[in-house]
This record gives C-alpha cells, sequence and structure tokens, in this order.
C-alpha cells in the first residue's frame, strides 16, 4: 500500500468512526444524479465516450454497497434522462446496452437489492424496455436497498403523466373536469408519480461539480438536502459517500423557506 493509499484508509476510518460516535442520522432516500461519465472518458484519454458510462455502471455496485452498510433504505439512479433519448444511434445504443446489462447484472440471485424502473419506458426501445421489467420483476422483496433505477426519465415528463394518468382514472369513474378540479390537490398528483408510495429523497447527491437538477425529482426534491461532489461519478469513493452522509447530519432540516 502507497502513502497516498494509506493516508486515504486512515481518513476513511476516521469519518466511519465519527458518523458513528455521533449516531449521525442517515437518510432514509438518497437520490443520484450520476454525472461525468464522458468527462471521465475524455479527461482519461479513451476515444470511446462509452467507455466511461461503463465504468459509471460498474460503479453502482459499490455504492449500493455503502448504503446497505450505512442503513439507507431507498436509492434512485439516474441513469438516462429523456434528454438523453435524443443523443445519435452512434451513441445512444451502447449506453442502452450497457444500462440493460446493469439492470441484469444488479437482478442477479447473489445481489439482494429491490429494484424498480422508474421513468418514461414506452420512450425506449420496445427491447430495452422488456429487459429491464423483466429484471426488475425478479428482485420483489429482496431483502436489501430498494433501487429506484431512472431510465428514460425528466421530472417535468413525470409530474405531465401524474397528471394525465390521474385525471383519466377520475374519467373512467365519471368525474368531470370541473369534479377534478375541485378537489385537486398536491396528494391526488402524488398518488401517480413515478415513485408513488415511496419517500422524498432526504439527500440528493450529484457528481462532476454541477450544481443544479437537471430534472431529477423536481416533485419530489421540494425539501431535500443537495451534496454536489467535484469528482466525475466514475472516480466517486467510499470517502466521497462517507463526506455526503456528514453534511448531511449536519444540516439543519428546515421544511420551508
Amino acid at each position: 500500500m502507497g502513502l497516498r493509499d494509506l493516508v486515504y484508509d486512515v481518513y476513511e476510518r476516521r469519518l466511519e468512526h465519527s458518523l458513528a460516535r455521533q449516531h449521525a442520522p442517515v437518510p432514509r432516500h438518497v437520490g443520484v444524479i450520476l454525472d461525468g461519465n464522458r468527462r471521465w472518458a475524455r479527461a482519461t484519454g479513451h476515444s470511446d465516450v462509452n467507455d466511461g458510462h461503463q465504468r459509471g455502471a460498474d460503479k453502482i455496485i459499490d455504492l449500493l454497497r455503502w448504503c446497505d452498510e450505512a442503513g439507507v433504505e431507498l436509492v434512485t439512479l439516474w441513469l438516462l434522462s429523456t434528454d438523453n433519448l435524443a443523443r445519435p444511434a452512434a451513441e445512444l445504443e451502447p449506453l442502452l446496452r450497457i444500462i440493460e446489462g446493469l439492470v441484469t447484472d444488479l437482478a442477479q440471485p447473489d445481489n439482494q437489492w429491490t429494484l424498480n424502473i422508474v421513468g418514461a419506458l414506452d420512450l425506449l426501445p420496445d427491447e430495452t424496455a422488456r429487459i429491464l421489467k423483466e429484471a426488475a420483476a425478479g428482485t420483489v422483496g429482496r431483502p436489501g436497498v430498494e433501487v429506484n433505477v431512472a431510465v428514460g426519465y425528466g421530472g417535468r415528463r413525470e409530474i405531465a403523466d401524474a397528471v394525465r394518468a390521474m385525471l383519466q382514472a377520475h374519467a373512467a369513474q365519471g368525474a368531470t373536469l370541473a369534479e377534478v378540479a375541485e378537489f385537486l390537490d398536491v396528494e391526488h398528483i402524488a398518488e401517480h408519480l413515478y415513485t408513488r408510495g415511496q419517500p422524498d429523497p432526504d439527500l440528493v447527491i450529484r457528481t462532476s461539480g454541477e450544481q443544479r437538477l437537471g430534472g431529477f425529482l423536481l416533485w419530489q426534491s421540494a425539501h431535500s438536502e443537495f451534496y454536489f461532489c467535484e469528482a466525475y461519478w466514475p472516480d466517486f469513493r467510499h470517502v466521497d459517500f462517507l463526506r455526503a452522509l456528514r453534511s448531511y447530519a449536519a444540516r439543519q432540516r428546515r421544511f420551508g423557506v
């Protein structure tokens, strides 16, 4: 072990012990914007940006194990936005294959995570949607972290889909638009989100130094705490995750302005 690795190991252990001693509160639901795969590939001399996407996919298993160890109950991973679907086929198709492979690997019996596929799956190629849904279906009831895999996901699209689904449900019961408008409230829309029935994220992490949501969990993150990390996603380390937990534990959560 080199000096740099030794220093890192000592610092990591100090962070873990500090969080344990303080009985630091752990976020129940963590959302992660896995940003910087393409830039990582370019910065490290890879000619194919999909090398970055693959390296980023490989990092996810580490993250989920860290979440299991920390006691996080639910993780939402943003793998592909609705905007990403407009990328050239030469880039999008390999990325879809990587996502299919990742979800298939996460669903293997030796992993204990329950997977939910969230997003506008009707925008995905039929074969991709089928692979993702079938893989997730085999993970129901597992004891580890519950994982929302956000693919073809956009926050505005989710809200529009939720309102549409709510209107359709009430129309099927014979309600008029005026009647729906009379009782419409936040809870009625929330009941039709992709994440319905789940707690909102306590903590949202974004890597690569960007400090914006970009459309991630727009509705659900109204009261979330945010942690922005400079590292590109493939370089995200356990110590970066512990720093995010430390930052969260130090916040005084205020539900309002």
